[in-house]
């Protein structure tokens, strides 16, 4: 078989997979212009008279509420992990510390543990302490998921830094701020752009823990978004239509992005 034939037969698989993959969000985004009649019908229906009236019922259901507590809870929850992995990933890379090795599985062993076992204790401990239906608690709880991953996934970007550069640095008299700030930083600014991305998509997407620790004042889009589900039935149009609004944000963040994100996975965070 000819070089020219494997690739065309490769770029024919690879177009199918994206088609394959992309075909649920396209059909999400035509039910989300349907009457609920047409959506809900058991025939699929591709030409149809759009209308906005799912849009319209989300937006009354007050979804824009939502989507602000999931972009403050999701943001905070990348600054900090942002803030916090990049000094701590440093040590573990390009400083001397005693039992690298060690550290990295107890900061990976922490999720090895499912939410559902540590649940109630966290449950109990903000009905204590008064922390229930709080969008900065829940922002803080996202933080302290996600930071072991954007810990490691830093820690794999830093190992690309050349050490000859910050041996340089040091012998021009950088204090350490200075070192990560203006010599290591700049090189790795696309791998931190793809850990801040990947933590805000998993804060984002979160449902679990919004559910069970928020009620009405923090609840966020997953379990919004569950709500268009009940007894009496499913609400395929205004679902469609409001899942469409809840990816947008994470769709704009990773196209604004894309570029630093492609280099930063480049650099060794997946392998």
């Amino acid at each position: 078989m000819s070089t020219t034939v494997k690739n065309s037969l490769v770029n024919l698989v690879t177009w199918v997979m994206v088609l394959a993959f992309f075909f649920p969000v396209f059909w999400m985004v035509l039910n989300g212009f349907k009457p609920e009649s047409v959506a809900s019908s058991i025939d699929p229906v591709l030409f149809f008279t759009p209308t906005t009236e799912g849009y319209e019922l989300a937006m009354d259901r007050g979804m824009m509420d939502y989507l602000r507590n999931s972009f403050i809870a999701a943001t905070v929850a990348t600054v900090i992990c942002v803030v916090l992995a990049i000094p701590a990933a440093y040590a573990l890379s390009l400083r001397k510390v005693k039992a690298v090795e060690s550290a990295l599985s107890f900061f990976i062993s922490t999720r090895f543990m499912p939410v559902a076992a540590v649940v109630l204790p966290i449950y109990m401990i903000l009905k204590n302490l008064g922390g229930l239906d709080n969008i900065w608690v829940l922002a803080i709880i996202y933080a302290s998921i996600n930071l072991p991953i954007t810990v490691w996934m830093m820690r794999s970007f830093l190992l690309e830094v050349p050490f000859e550069i910050v041996e340089a640095a040091r012998v021009d008299g950088a204090g350490l701020f200075r070192e990560i700030v203006r010599v290591v930083l700049p090189i790795v600014i696309p791998g931190v752009a793809a850990a801040a991305l990947i933590c805000f998509i998993f804060s984002w997407n979160e449902y679990f823990l919004a559910t069970l620790l928020t009620s009405s004042e923090a609840r966020t889009t997953p379990p919004f978004l569950g709500s268009f589900v009940d007894g009496r039935g499913q609400f395929l149009a205004v679902l469609s239509a409001a899942a469409t609004l809840a990816v947008l944000p994470v769709v704009a963040a990773g196209w604004i992005a894309q570029k630093q994100l492609v280099r930063g996975l480049s650099m060794g965070a997946v392998k």
